[in-house]
């Protein structure tokens, strides 16, 4: 089943209007500058991908206690953007005072992922909307996977803005200052 994203009405969304919203399985809801978007759930080589990032950053965290990675973590940064990135890495002292008693971040994660869906609709959420989104609020870096090209783009923090640092290839060796020690392949978060 390919992914579709889908933008909903020209209303403005807030998180409090996801409650009303039907418990579809299958979708998922998001909403980027009052807009609301959903999406259907994703292929298997996606969510594969997703969760190989996670395993390897999660592997990672343990060994350091430096943080905590997460799969698709809701991300409240306000009422009209509630966002939920395919994998999150957060660290130790930033997740207490960022995470509510539901489990919901309402501050930027240090590192956001998102993993490619087929359609240039997701395709322009992931690379315009959620950029923006990451870049404006703070995240510090921001990986974007294509597990049908085995590629990941690698945005990082400069002068107040995510900027396009590298595309690594499935051989290219992935480091991050946010991450200190850790090293991976790129081929290694598309295992199959």
């Amino acid at each position: 089943m390919e992914t579709t994203l889908e933008t909903v009405s020209p209303v403005r969304w807030t998180s409090a209007d996801l409650e009303y919203l039907p418990d579809k399985e299958g979708v998922r809801y998001e909403i980027i500058g009052g807009e609301l978007l959903m999406t259907n759930q994703p292929h298997w080589r996606h969510q594969n991908t997703c969760g190989e990032i996670y395993a390897l950053l999660q592997q990672w965290s343990r060994a350091t206690d430096l943080g905590r990675a997460t799969l698709a973590p809701g991300v409240i940064f306000d009422e009209e953007n509630d966002v939920a990135p395919d994998v999150a890495w957060i660290s130790t002292k930033r997740l207490e005072s960022l995470s509510d008693e539901a489990g919901h971040l309402h501050g930027s994660p240090e590192l956001a992922v998102e993993v490619l869906s087929p359609g240039s609709k997701n395709e322009r959420r992931d690379r315009k909307f959620k950029l923006q989104l990451y870049s404006v609020r703070g995240v510090q870096e921001y990986w974007i996977a294509d597990w049908r090209m085995k590629t990941l783009e690698v945005y990082r923090r400069d002068k107040g803005q995510l900027h396009l640092l590298v595309t690594l290839q499935k051989d290219d060796a992935l480091t991050s200052p946010l991450l200190p020690g850790f090293e991976t392949l790129v081929e290694n978060f598309f295992r199959e």
